[in-house]
């Protein structure tokens, strides 16, 4: 979730991942390393016979999602976007269930992560993020879930006194502006985040590594989705100028919409944070501190 990306600790699901990889999809891991960097699942840096990969593993609840955004890369792949296209199981299954969820094998794309703080890493993210939503103009999937899940009567919008009247605040608040403004739709990848895209200096290159939750929706949501990770909009104008230099969404829209958006963004971590907090998990007081901030300020 929110933080810097990057690696992290080792975990104890690591093992179950390799052996799943070994028995599922009948390669050798040489090296697993966790990696963090986005709200939706968990990943791994696979090395296995000399190939590099990404293993993925969501709620098990969530695999018509995941596996709509597993075949949304498959479908760039086809119209020329180099992306993380999945692996299939040795019996041709996109995912496989495991005990903690369901796990899907990537393969790698060249090159290193983008820096959401970089401005030249920015340009390339905007870039190739404004050409996904073009390319992914078409597609469509049964497991694409629709965009906005946030439900003011949550029980876990309960666990302090602010958090469900701010986050009723900003559902109304894009509701609005989904009724009053005509927002351009098409296929969300959900969680943009720097690190699931990435540029490969050798060759100039840059490609879509890990797909976020796969959804239909307003293109402006995923755009702010990626604001945010690059630090709020006074930080993000490099991402932006190159969104609007190569995707669909007209940049009169974005300058109506992001505000919102973007605050609606906050709302979903918000939410995200207190259902982890609700379920037990007292690592998320920090983020919901700090979606608190964006939404009771300003």
């Amino acid at each position: 979730m929110p933080g810097t990306p990057g690696i992290i600790a080792a975990v104890a699901f690591v093992d179950p991942v390799g052996a799943t990889i070994r028995a599922v999809w009948h390669r050798t891991p040489d090296e697993i390393t966790p990696l963090s960097g986005g709200l939706h699942g968990r990943a791994w840096l696979v090395r296995a016979e000399g190939e590099r990969y990404v293993a993925k593993l969501a709620p098990l609840a969530d695999r018509p999602q995941f596996e709509a955004g597993l075949a949304a890369a498959d479908f760039l792949r086809h119209r020329g976007v180099l992306a993380g296209t999945p692996v299939r199981t040795a019996d041709g299954a996109l995912t496989a269930v495991v005990d903690e969820g369901v796990l899907a094998l990537l393969y790698g794309v060249p090159g290193r992560p983008l820096e959401g703080d970089d401005p030249l890493d920015q340009q390339w993210w905007g870039d190739l993020l404004g050409r996904v939503h073009r390319k992914l103009d078409g597609f469509t999937h049964p497991g694409l879930a629709p965009w906005h899940w946030l439900r003011a009567d949550a029980n876990h919008l309960g666990v302090e006194p602010w958090l469900r009247p701010a986050v009723c605040a900003a559902v109304a608040a894009m509701t609005k502006l989904c009724v009053t403004d005509r927002l351009t739709y098409g296929v969300l990848h959900g969680d943009p985040h720097p690190r699931a895209f990435a540029i490969d200096a050798d060759t100039g290159r840059s490609g879509l590594a890990d797909w976020g939750a796969a959804a239909a929706g307003p293109l402006a949501y995923d755009v702010a989705s990626a604001v945010l990770y690059a630090g709020g909009l006074p930080a993000a104008a490099e991402l932006l100028d190159g969104y609007a230099a190569a995707g669909p969404v007209p940049a009169d829209e974005l300058h109506a919409a992001l505000p919102v958006m973007v605050r609606f963004r906050w709302a979903a971590r918000a939410d995200w944070h207190a259902r982890q907090l609700a379920e037990g998990d007292e690592s998320h007081h920090a983020g919901l501190r700090a979606a608190q901030e964006a939404l009771t300020t300003g």
